[in-house]
């Protein structure tokens, strides 16, 4: 379990770094969001405002990744 969360800690941070310097070339406004950035910090328990703030992306565009919401819930 331990070395599992180890794990997704290095993917997290990986990401992110690569998500920060890749993103670094745009205005914050116009910045792609990195869906598969959100998705891990997702299930690492970040809520929106924390990944987005992170990510230096609004909540809207974070939000977005998640795709529409269903009457039957999530899809995946």
């Amino acid at each position: 379990m331990l070395k599992a969360l180890r794990k997704l800690r290095i993917l997290v941070f990986g990401t992110l770094i690569v998500g920060i310097s890749g993103c670094s070339m745009f205005s914050p406004s116009n910045a792609p969001v990195d869906c598969d950035a959100v998705k891990n910090q997702e299930q690492a328990g970040f809520s929106d405002a924390k990944i987005a703030s992170d990510l230096g992306a609004t909540v809207d565009k974070v939000a977005a990744c998640h795709g529409p919401k269903t009457a039957a819930g999530p899809q995946d």
